[in-house]
């Protein structure tokens, strides 16, 4: 049990790092991807300690909402670089004037 926790820890905080330092919005959609997966891991652990199905739901609704978030941010980046031929998140906050 330890050891998925563990584990789940070390891939949120890698996903967390990538979302702070990387510029690039693709690279920062993944990071997002690790950090819900991580808290899948942890849910369905959890829930396997525990002996009920709760955690497993909430990791089918975490993945409901990641497939959602994949479609509409995908949506989003691929405008920004039709617009700006580049996929940096600095450019992005340019889209507010």
């Amino acid at each position: 049990m330890n050891e998925y926790i563990t584990l789940s820890l070390i891939l949120f905080t890698i996903g967390a790092v990538g979302v702070l330092i990387r510029r690039n919005a693709i690279i920062v959609f993944m990071c997002i991807e690790l950090m819900l997966n991580a808290t899948n891991l942890a849910f369905v652990s959890f829930s396997r300690q525990h002996g009920n199905l709760d955690g497993q739901v909430a990791a089918f609704f975490v993945m409901v909402v990641a497939a959602a978030e994949v479609v509409v941010g995908l949506s989003i980046i691929v405008s920004i670089y039709r617009t700006r031929r580049s996929t940096s998140v600095d450019d992005a906050s340019l889209l507010k004037s």
